[in-house]
Order: structure tokens, then C-alpha cells, then sequence
């Protein structure tokens, strides 16, 4: 699934050849070594690897460039599913009610509606189940034009009877003053998705009841859809996103031939759900991939002009924080970003406080949704990202991407056929065990802050608002699944933990020597204990004689020396005595080992790269005197 390489021009070659003698001269630099002397080349020590074992190049030239890959519409339909996209609309802004809006009555719902759909919403995503009802649907929809306003459902054990309702409503729905054609943007979903909420354990319809709905379909609407989310919010990487989710529209697809369609009219009742996160080219890249994969499997199965993928890209819940929820409309504002230019066909942005729980939301519902609407408007009205079709084709870096990421997604789809399908993959537990693997990996970059989460693990407020006590991942979360493994979850644990101490932790900061010294280790320590919910007391520069006064005044279980490498050779023993001396129970320093060359120990260092969850739960049990810390938190914040 990846293009050969091209010709490259001499010229070239010499120019990249210039710039990787002048990376090694800075890396060796930085390393104290000659370039000779380079664990490895500069493009290899330049580069990142993501989750999926795609590697993310310090530099892409023409020597990365690949083949045109067609036109929108048109096989492989690598650059969007839509030949006919209005481009002066974009992708359809598609908001979700029924759930938080608190509106159960359809009148009132339908007032929401109409007011949305006069504000920016060219897009529905109903819930359907304990308030809105399937047989309030026509009452709902009432007065809006379904033929220019696509509609999804979401409606658990109930879609059969919601999907039944939708198809009346639809029937009966006034026409559109100019008719408009279908396309990917305008397609109805029923939102029959049994095979991905298998794994999440979301309630859903039988699989042969999904199957005969997408066999008497009308032209315009689609039965199932397919839902990446099911796997991302349970800590999926992108590629096993993908690929999960195309091994379950695979068995869609054979479910709605064994119900008596042909090959083309089952692929062309599928659509897609995927979630894009705050990693803008990510999510690009994944769209793109997710097309090229379904069609490739549309080709194998011979009917390859329908392998048109149509996708709604929704922000990832997994992303969205407690803490500092208003950082949530910027990680939301690069997702919508991301799934623009990657060519969605609708894209929901979930409001900055879906994270929450409902009873505990201190916003007006109105006001999280006009944000949440906003966000694309901007993008769409002022930024002008839906004139252009794949904006990002034709860039070396994306197109690389999107061939790497479409080859690791492919292989997870072919390891789930060659274990015999998705339900089979499913059912041998091979799905949740390459998850939870996917889940693992993520949690120990975050508790390491390789993957820092701004307003959590990095820059958190401990003078915010506390939440309403006993606020949980999946308890009130609308748009949750139960499997939800929010990446921010463990380090709010332990905010919520210090929070419901009588008083705030403290640990007393010991800073040596002038503050240009040691300023930028004082921030790290302060920084690194307010993500554990720890108030750092920083009493200003102090010499060894100085450190008793200290902690007499601030007096605290728990102590930091602050300082630099030549600081610690000269005054550490001295400063590290005053302050066992003066009753500190458990003196740490800041940075590495190899830089405390003091006689007097010391019992740990705060440096970069530790596992911060597992040290800050070990230091809140020091500060709360609290031996009966949950085994299970505990031994995965050492894991």
C-alpha cells in the first residue's frame, strides 16, 4: 500500500546531504561528542515514533513525493468521498441533542433544532432512549428539511424502533424549496453499530436485526455505522482504530449480503464514526488512511467505485480534561481543525465540559453549545478551510503519513481476518488484548509527561473550583462509553485525592544559591507537585544556615533541595543535614543522580522522565498519612 520511490534529483540529494552534516555538527554539539561519534544518524535521532510504530521524520523532501492520488470521488478516493462537495458549506456541522440539553419534550427539542439550525448546525445527531422517544421522533424533527440536513441516530437496544420512526419522519418531511442531491455530506445514518458496541459495552441491536433494516433502506439513508470511538475511548491507537473498524464494517457487510444484497449496495450502507484528538496532522492522516483502506477493500471485493468512505469525525472524550475544562476548546478547536482538512463529511465537536458530569457542569448548556458550534463556524466562515478539497494533498509529510498510517491499519485488519473476523477476533479476546496493550503504552507516556496534558501534568491550577464530590469517568457522561479511559484520568485522581484532604498537601521548596539558579528547577518542582494536587512553598534563596529557620516556619513532612549540579557539590551535605536536622522526614532534590555528589543521602529526585503518577501517589501518602491507598491505583502508577 505504499508507493515505490521516485527518481531524485542529484541536486537534491547534495542539498539533504549539506543539511544532515549540519544536524550532526548541532546534535554532537549538544552532546559533547564529534558527529562520528553519534549513537546514530541525525534523521534517526531527529525522529519520532507514534503509538502505532509509524515514525515521524525530522524532515520530508521531494525525494518522499508520491503519485497523484486521484480526485475527490473518484477511486481511491483518497482526497474525500465527494465529487459534488459545496464547498462554499463545507462539512456539516453536526450538533448532538437529546442527551445533556436537558429538552425530553419533542416540542422543545424541536425548538432547539430550529434555533441550532439558524445559528450554524447543518447537521443532527440524535439520542433516542430514556428522553427523547422513538415515537417523538416526528414531533422533533418537525419543520426541518431532512434532504439538506443529514441526520444520525443514536439509540441503543431501541434503533430498530427509532430506525422505524426516522424512516417515517423521513417519508413525511417537507422537501427542501430547491432540490438538492444526495451526497456524503446530506447521507442518514440509523446508527446501528453492534459490532463496535460489543466491545465497549454500549447497548445496542442484534446484528441480524441491523442487516435486515440495511435491506430495506431507502436510497439516501444507511443502517449501520461503524464506531471508532468504541475503541478510542478505550485507549486504541489510530491504526487500530482503523483497522478495527473496517474488520467490523467487513462483517457488516457480509451480514447485509447474507440478507440479500449484492457486494455494492452492503458497502454502500456503511458509514463511519472516527475520532480525531489535539494531534492536527494525526487526525488528517487518519481520514485519508481510513479512505484508502475501505476502498482497497471495496476493490477486493470487486465493487470499487463503491468504496467511497463517508466519515464523521467527533473529538475524542478521551482528550477532554475536568481540570481546566475551558483547555478543552483548544484541543477541540485542533481536532475540528484536523478532521476539516482531512476531508470529514460531518464532524461533531463535543462541548468543553463533556468530561463532566452533567449534575456537576457549571455552564449554561447554551453556552457550551454555541462554543462547541463556534469552533467549526470559525473554521468553515472566517478560516475558509471547507473551499479547498484535501488542502493537505500533496504534502510530503501527510501524504507519508497517510500511506504509514493506511499500512499499520491494513495489517491490523488483516490480523483480525486471518484470526476469522471480527466477531471471531472479538470473541478470543484478541481485540480487547491489543487495546489494552494500545492503553497501556499511553498510560506510561502520560504518568512520564512524554505526553503532557496542559492543565493536568503540565501548567495545573490548583486554585480552581472543585468539582462536585464524587465525579467519575462513565457516570454521567452522555457521549461516554463505559470502557471511557480519559487520558488525564489518573493524575485528576490524585488532585481529587489531595483535594479532599481537611487541608492542601504541602512540601516546603529548599532553593540554594541566587534565584537565576535555581529558578528553573523551583518551577519544575512546583509544577511536577501541583499535577498531584501538592501546594509547593518556595520561601526564596537559602543558604545551608537558613534552612532551619525554614522549615520551622513552613513545617512540612516532606522537603526539596533546589539547586545546580556545581551548587550541590558545595553546599548540598551542609543544606541536606540543616534540613534533617530541623525534622524533615523525606528529603528529595531536584535533578538526576549523577549531579548529587553530596555526602549526606537523600531519599529520591524530582527530575524529567520520572514516573510522575507513581511518585506523586508515593508523596501523597507521606503528606495524608494514608497507608490504605487502593492497591490497584497504586500498582499501576508503578507500572
Amino acid at each position: 500500500m505504499t508507493a515505490g520511490e521516485n527518481p531524485v534529483d542529484p541536486r537534491l540529494s547534495q542539498a539533504y546531504d549539506r543539511w544532515t552534516t549540519a544536524a550532526a555538527g548541532v546534535l554532537a554539539k549538544s552532546a559533547r561528542v564529534t558527529p562520528e561519534e553519534l549513537s546514530d544518524s541525525p534523521e534517526a535521532l531527529l525522529s519520532t515514533p507514534t503509538r502505532d510504530g509509524v515514525v515521524v521524520r525530522p524532515l520530508y523532501t521531494r525525494k518522499d513525493e508520491v503519485d497523484e492520488s486521484g480526485v475527490p470521488g473518484v477511486f481511491p478516493f483518497v482526497r474525500g468521498a465527494d465529487p459534488a462537495r459545496d464547498v462554499t458549506q463545507g462539512w456539516r456541522v453536526t450538533e448532538r441533542f437529546g442527551d445533556a440539553s436537558g429538552e425530553t419534550d419533542p416540542s422543545a427539542l424541536n425548538e432547539s433544532i430550529l434555533d441550532a439550525s439558524a445559528n450554524g448546525t447543518s447537521g443532527l445527531w440524535l439520542e433516542i432512549g430514556d428522553g427523547l422517544r422513538a415515537d417523538d421522533l416526528a414531533a422533533a424533527l418537525a419543520g426541518i428539511y431532512l434532504d439538506l440536513m443529514p441526520v444520525t441516530l443514536d439509540a441503543g437496544a431501541d434503533g430498530v424502533a427509532a430506525a422505524r420512526a426516522f424512516l417515517a419522519a423521513l417519508e413525511s418531511a417537507p422537501a427542501a424549496p430547491e432540490k438538492a442531491p444526495t451526497t456524503a455530506a446530506t447521507t442518514h445514518s440509523l446508527g446501528l453499530s453492534p459490532y463496535t458496541a460489543a466491545f465497549s459495552g454500549r447497548p445496542s441491536v442484534s446484528t441480524a436485526d441491523a442487516a435486515a433494516l440495511a435491506a430495506e433502506a431507502p436510497a439516501g439513508v444507511r443502517a449501520f455505522r461503524v464506531d471508532g470511538t468504541d475503541f478510542a475511548q478505550a485507549g486504541a491507537s489510530n491504526a487500530q482504530e482503523l483497522g478495527l473498524i473496517v474488520a467490523a464494517a467487513v462483517a457488516h457487510v457480509r451480514d447485509a449480503v447474507a440478507a440479500g444484497l449484492d457486494t455494492a449496495a452492503a458497502l454502500a450502507q456503511v458509514t463511519f464514526a472516527v475520532s480525531v484528538d489535539d494531534d492536527q496532522f494525526a487526525g488528517i492522516a487518519k481520514l485519508r488512511a481510513l479512505r484508502t483502506v475501505w476502498a482497497r477493500v471495496a476493490d477486493v471485493l470487486g465493487a470499487p467505485e463503491s468504496g467511497a468512505a463517508v466519515t464523521h469525525a467527533v473529538t475524542d472524550l478521551a482528550m477532554f480534561t475536568q481540570r481546566d475544562p475551558w483547555v478543552n476548546m483548544l484541543r477541540s478547536t485542533v481536532a475540528a481543525f484536523g478532521a476539516g482538512v482531512g476531508g470529514a463529511d460531518q464532524v461533531t465537536v463535543h462541548t468543553f465540559d463533556a468530561a463532566i458530569p452533567v449534575d456537576a457542569r457549571t455552564s449554561r448548556t447554551s453556552f457550551t453549545r454555541r462554543i462547541a458550534r463556534n469552533t467549526q463556524l470559525v473554521l468553515l466562515e472566517e478560516s475558509n478551510l471547507g473551499r479547498v478539497l484535501d488542502p493537505a494533498g500533496g504534502s510530503w509529510y501527510v501524504e507519508s503519513l497517510t500511506a504509514d498510517l493506511a499500512a499499520a491499519a491494513w495489517a491490523v485488519f488483516t490480523d483480525v481476518e486471518r484470526t476469522g473476523g471480527y466477531q471471531a477476533a472479538l470473541d478470543a479476546g484478541d481485540v480487547a488484548a491489543q487495546v489494552s496493550q494500545a492503553l497501556a503504552a499511553r498510560e506510561d507516556a502520560v504518568a512520564h509527561r512524554t505526553a503532557p496534558v496542559t492543565g493536568v501534568s503540565e501548567f495545573p491550577n490548583l486554585g480552581e473550583p472543585l468539582l462536585a464530590a464524587g465525579s467519575a469517568d462513565t457516570e454521567n457522561l452522555p457521549t461516554a462509553t463505559p470502557n471511557l479511559a480519559r487520558v488525564a484520568r489518573r493524575f485528576e485522581a490524585l488532585r481529587d485525592r489531595a483535594d479532599a484532604a481537611p487541608s492542601r498537601p504541602r512540601v516546603l521548596m529548599l532553593p540554594l544559591g541566587p534565584i537565576a539558579e535555581h529558578n528553573g528547577r523551583t518551577t519544575f518542582v512546583a509544577n511536577l507537585l501541583a499535577a498531584g494536587g501538592i501546594d509547593a512553598v518556595n520561601p526564596g534563596p537559602l543558604t545551608p544556615a537558613e534552612i532551619g529557620a525554614a522549615v520551622e516556619a513552613n513545617a512540612s513532612d516532606v522537603a526539596v533541595l533546589c539547586g545546580t549540579k556545581s551548587r550541590y557539590a558545595d553546599d548540598g551535605t551542609a543544606a541536606a543535614a540543616a534540613a534533617r536536622a530541623a525534622g524533615v522526614r523525606r528529603l528529595l532534590v531536584a535533578g538526576p543522580e549523577r549531579e548529587w555528589v553530596a555526602e549526606e543521602p537523600v531519599d529520591g529526585h524530582l527530575k524529567v522522565g520520572i514516573d510522575a503518577v507513581a511518585v506523586l501517589t508515593d508523596l501523597l501518602d507521606t503528606l495524608l498519612n494514608d497507608t490504605t491507598t487502593d492497591t490497584a491505583t497504586t500498582a499501576t502508577a508503578g507500572a
